[in-house]
């Protein structure tokens, strides 16, 4: 069975992201003293009493508003309370009671679901204020103070009362995890959507609406998946809020933590310069990656339509034509069931291993093709080559002197690496080693 499931719900600015990061141990969901900043659900794990559960965060409750924004952060609160197995509600000493609390107490008791009620921002002792709280008719508050973790030990205690009994919880599985990327507005969140088939993430025509980085699990026929929609990355001179700065290490987080990035451009704007380093993020950091080019139902097409992009982004994009480009239309679904092949294969690209002898077979016949460079009467001599990782596949080649082995003759046996093994959608890592120099 899964882990056991604990949603913290509450009204804006009370300091859920705070209590989520104390208790999962890392600051993975924004803090900001900002209300509104969470928007979408968070999730994470952490572990009480030797029972490991599921975390989520979710963006503040406004029971009565007009803002579209606002509204979907109570939908995705909402779709968070009906997968808990246990609810905490946090409110906030300071503030007492309030009209929004009340309702938010009542949408709980209508829930049917186990409620956790927790005071905020009682750091020092206990405050009689907290006793106001019975009248929410949910119980003993918890006094807690997310700043410091007082009170958390006795809020898990009680929330673990309510988790279903322990059966044989499943192992970690092999799940390819899949980073979503890209600038603002390109469609991210829009094509998880469409992957899990409901509204996981809000989708708005408001740029930056993702602020924090969403893992959704997925499995079907072709395999198990988990989906990272992360934040549009902006150029780093429009990146003024500290906000928008957590939301770009966010990305940068999820790139580092993934096995594929989905690299997402807009059809109808083409390869753009805040393109070309999103995707340079993903290169650099060694990524098996797919180019997806959204927004592909919004072109006027000719028959060389699509060759014609295809081309321009293997220009832009020049240091990545190793990987595959596939033209969707998340909002209408075109294509978007091929992903699941092209991860599937680019993951296993890169986890590519290739034998010492079949490496050095080609690397034989390499150089009868191409004689290795000389300079100043010095040429290269290349004793051997071996793998030494995958994810990216990594090649130690020695010799006997590094300076002579050209960046162009490197880029070559990348070429004729590829052209043997394939290696499609993966970046190849070479580390040049001369006689003498430790293999270790």
């Amino acid at each position: 069975m899964s882990k056991p499931v604990i949603a913290i719900v509450g009204r804006p600015n009370v300091g859920k992201s705070m209590l989520f990061n104390k208790i999962i141990g890392q600051r993975l969901s924004i803090v900001e003293d900002t209300p509104g900043v969470t928007r979408d659900r968070i999730y994470g794990e952490s572990d009480w009493n030797g029972r490991k559960f599921t975390l989520i965060d979710t963006g503040g409750i406004e029971p009565r508003t007009d803002n579209q924004i606002l509204a979907f952060m109570r939908e995705q609160a909402e779709i968070a309370m009906d997968h808990a197995d246990v609810i905490v509600f946090l409110t906030d000493v300071k503030t007492g009671i309030t009209a929004s609390d009340q309702e938010v107490a009542n949408m709980l008791l209508r829930s049917g679901k186990p409620v956790v009620l927790a005071v905020n921002k009682v750091d020092q002792g206990m405050s009689p204020d907290v006793y106001e709280f019975y009248n929410l008719g949910l119980g003993d508050p918890i006094a807690v103070s997310a700043v410091h973790g007082h009170g958390t030990g006795d809020l898990l205690d009680e929330c673990v009362k309510y988790f279903p009994p322990e059966d044989g919880e499943e192992a970690e599985d092999d799940a390819i995890q899949v980073a979503i990327i890209g600038k603002p507005n390109v469609g991210k969140s829009s094509l998880t959507n469409k992957i899990l088939g409901h509204q996981r993430v809000i989708v708005s025509d408001v740029a930056g609406t993702t602020r924090d980085a969403i893992d959704s699990r997925f499995e079907n026929d072709k395999g198990k998946y988990v989906f990272i929609d992360t934040a549009g990355m902006r150029k780093k001179s429009r990146v003024e809020e500290s906000i928008e700065k957590y939301s770009v290490l966010r990305s940068q987080m999820a790139i580092d933590r993934c096995d594929v990035c989905l690299i997402l451009i807009d059809a109808t704007e083409g390869v753009t310069e805040q393109d070309t380093k999103v995707a340079g993020m993903a290169h650099e950091a060694g990524k098996a990656s797919i180019i997806v080019v959204n927004k592909w139902d919004l072109v006027e097409k000719d028959g060389k339509t699509m060759d014609k992009m295809r081309q321009e982004i293997r220009r832009d994009l020049s240091y990545m034509t190793y990987a595959p480009i596939l033209f969707i239309s998340a909002l209408t679904g075109q294509r978007v069931d091929r992903l699941f092949e092209l991860i599937n294969y680019v993951n296993d690209q890169a986890a590519t291993r290739i034998t010492t002898g079949m490496l050095n077979n080609v690397l034989e016949d390499a150089q009868t093709r191409v004689q290795p460079p000389t300079d100043k009467g010095r040429r290269l001599k290349i004793y051997y080559v071996t793998q030494a990782g995958v994810k990216p596949p990594h090649f130690v080649i020695f010799c006997n002197d590094a300076r002579l082995f050209h960046f162009s003759y490197q880029r070559y046996l990348e070429n004729q690496l590829r052209s043997t093994f394939g290696l499609e959608g993966t970046p190849i890592k070479i580390t040049i080693r001369q006689k003498g120099d430790k293999e270790g």
